[in-house]
């Protein structure tokens, strides 16, 4: 891959983002041949860039590109024969409905643990059994199940214990509650300990093989598949599955959980069932987010189907936003009420304080912000951010860590004082840099750490606070380069404004769900002119756009891009498609994802590349920008070559072979048409 920094101009008083872009490598003929291969129309010009896409994401033949595709086709092993303890969890469980023995699911506070408990209280309730449920404060007593939850499980008379998205490193708890004669299930997803707790069953896909298609479960995956497994087991499916299916995708997208194997299966059923909703809490949440109504710059969207961005930027904040400043009990009362009037105040609570996140984050940012620049930190010293103040709200500051990556493109550590002598703080990392692991290199300075690649979490006493940023800045040192401090930008492919079309977006839309790890198509356009732009909603910025020598304008939004404005009459763009719908009509429009200046060479010309029909045989045909020249190629493998200008092509099978023709007269001249109509060239 080309990996390039977006250079900066010292005529601007705001920068551009400083973003470095990494675009994949063309494979064009192999993209022609994989568009022909699944039948991505081949005598569309666009159909190519949908098989680059395929290709930069591993998928190089047509069965692979098949099962991608169509998610349904293919067969899956069922979760009994997945799960070891799965059989064990389920006949527990039935046991304990048969004899109304008290079940207890202890929760977590982020949106995967919320939706996760109220998924199995709707499930237990529909099967029979005496079911409630506990999570720990966020604030005073921190993530998991602890020993005082087992221990007022055990006095309520609670006999089985069902954690969902924690309980794979809870060793101790979990043994009390073995001595005191409870059974217990854990269903968790987060990464394996050294020691397993001596459940009586445990379910976590980190336990399956690296193949196995549900090893990207959340835990509200984990969930659903015990929920329905019990339920088929008791014969009552029926009337449960789709409300079941629906929890599952919000708190799969909310938790960013990998767009991957089963996933995808589940989520394509799932975003489309969300808009008619059959929670009231969903419809309700739904209503207070505007998600079927318009976005922040006043555009409608498409309400057959969610797409992972409507849960990941407006349905998932709400929810998060209680765990982290509120009762998750707001949110478990949303998910599991069949009142509408409850519904509807829940909902209200949870945009409330939503909005009050959103304050504490936006100040924070700007106080941190702020700090940054004031201290003149040297990002090229240190490699890593390490920022702490008091008076932050530490339910928030992970939020602030993401904003700030983004800003600045390092690692970022944000932390509070919870005490004089205590502080508490959230990590989140950049693609070269992984968190757990930098934790673990200064966990004697930590009192308690956890996470993963991208992300984690940490306490430590405050004397300590010198020490650890030195021991992060050594640990970044170690395995950043310079080149590595900016946020990465990964391209798929290079378009021109006039292929941005509804067939294009239609093509790219079987890619669906898009995030993690299955991320929303990217590409760019070099030398694109600004031709209008304004600031919307406060912090957006909207343009028209328009590429030379073409007719054609289109319009783009860059979202939270006011520090940028106004951007440079002439730009190379990054970019994402978007769909917007506004008073019955239909656009397709470009969501910026980073811009850099032209270069001031002429910008690199590209092979376009395209396959077509004519009198019933395929020819494949390019176009070189380069050389000026004009290929068509027939099943037989000859070559027709003409120069741009040029009133005589050269056919055969080698330049050394060919033989001169005329290409004005039959049949060349119409084949010429129909190749040039096929990379849509315009005609002379």
């Amino acid at each position: 891959m080309s990996d390039t920094s977006t250079p900066q101009s010292s005529q601007r008083r705001q920068p551009l983002p400083n973003h470095r872009w990494r675009i994949a490598p063309t494979q064009a003929e192999l993209a022609l041949q994989l568009a022909q291969a699944i039948n991505l129309s081949p005598g569309e010009a666009t159909s190519p860039i949908l098989a680059q896409v395929l290709i930069n994401r591993g998928i190089k033949t047509p069965s692979q590109a098949q099962a991608y595709l169509n998610p349904e086709s293919s067969i899956l092993p069922t979760p009994l024969e997945e799960f070891p303890d799965l059989a064990i969890s389920v006949e527990v469980l039935e046991q304990a409905i048969a004899f109304q023995k008290k079940i207890a699911i202890c929760g977590d506070y982020d949106a995967d643990g919320m939706t996760s408990t109220a998924l199995l209280l709707r499930a237990l309730r529909w099967l029979g059994a005496q079911v409630e449920y506990a999570i720990p404060s966020r604030m005073k007593e921190g993530y998991g199940i602890n020993r005082r939850i087992v221990e007022e499980f055990h006095a309520e008379g609670v006999q089985v214990i069902l954690t969902v998205d924690n309980g794979i490193a809870a060793v101790e708890p979990i043994t009390r509650a073995i001595e005191l004669g409870l059974k217990v299930i854990i269903t968790d997803h987060h990464d394996l300990p050294p020691q397993l707790p001596p459940a009586d069953a445990i379910l976590n896909p980190k336990l399956l093989a690296e193949s196995s298609p549900y090893r990207s479960l959340a835990g509200v995956g984990v969930a659903y598949i015990l929920a329905v497994s019990l339920a088929q087991k008791l014969g009552k499916v029926k009337g449960l599955v789709k409300p079941l299916l629906e929890l599952y995708t919000l708190g799969t997208i909310a938790d960013l959980a990998p767009l991957t194997g089963v996933n995808r299966r589940w989520l394509k059923r799932g975003l489309q069932l969300l808009p008619q909703s059959e929670l009231v809490g969903i419809q309700a949440l739904i209503e207070v987010s505007r998600v079927q109504k318009g976005t922040e710059s006043g555009e409608q969207q498409n309400p057959k189907s969610l797409k992972p961005e409507d849960i990941g930027f407006r349905l998932g904040p709400r929810i998060n936003a209680v765990g982290r400043l509120a009762d998750p009990e707001i949110v478990i009362e949303l998910l599991t009420t069949t009142d509408m009037g409850v519904a509807i105040k829940r909902a209200a609570q949870c945009e409330e304080i939503n909005r009050q996140r959103q304050e504490l984050c936006k100040q924070i940012e700007y106080e941190a912000v702020a700090l940054i620049e004031e201290t003149q930190f040297s990002f090229q010293k240190e490699r890593v951010l390490v920022i702490v103040q008091p008076n932050w709200h530490h339910g928030v500051i992970g939020i602030v860590a993401s904003r700030l990556v983004e800003r600045y493109g390092v690692p970022v550590f944000i932390g509070t004082y919870e005490s004089e002598h205590h502080l508490r703080g959230s990590a989140r990392g950049i693609p070269e840099f992984h968190v757990f692991e930098a934790l673990e290199f200064a966990k004697d300075l930590l009192e308690k750490h956890g996470g993963h690649k991208a992300a984690g979490g940490f306490s430590l006493p405050a004397k300590n606070l010198s020490a650890l940023r030195d021991r992060l800045s050594l640990f970044a040192h170690r395995c950043l380069q310079p080149e590595h401090l900016k946020p990465l930008i990964s391209i798929d492919a290079q378009a021109q404004l006039h292929q941005i079309n509804a067939k294009l977006y239609q093509l790219l839309e079987a890619l669906q769900p898009c995030g993690i790890e299955n991320s929303d198509p990217i590409f760019w356009t070099p030398n694109v002119r600004v031709v209008e732009q304004k600031i919307v909603g406060k912090v957006h910025i909207k343009l028209t756009l328009l590429q030379d020598n073409q007719p054609l304008k289109i319009k783009a939004i860059a979202w939270r891009w006011g520090d940028y404005f106004p951007l440079p009459p002439r730009i190379d763009i990054a970019y994402k498609l978007r769909e917007n719908i506004w008073n019955g009509q239909t656009n397709i429009e470009l969501e910026l994802v980073s811009v850099r200046l032209p270069a001031t060479s002429t910008p690199a010309l590209t092979t376009r590349i395209a396959g077509f029909e004519y009198n019933r045989r395929h020819y494949t045909c390019s176009v070189s920008e380069s050389l000026k020249e004009l290929k068509i190629k027939n099943p037989q493998g000859k070559l027709l070559v003409i120069q741009q200008g040029q009133k005589t092509g050269f056919l055969g099978k080698t330049r050394e072979n060919a033989h001169p023709v005329d290409v004005t007269k039959a049949p060349y001249y119409q084949l010429i048409k129909a190749a040039m109509l096929a990379l849509e060239i315009p005609g002379k």
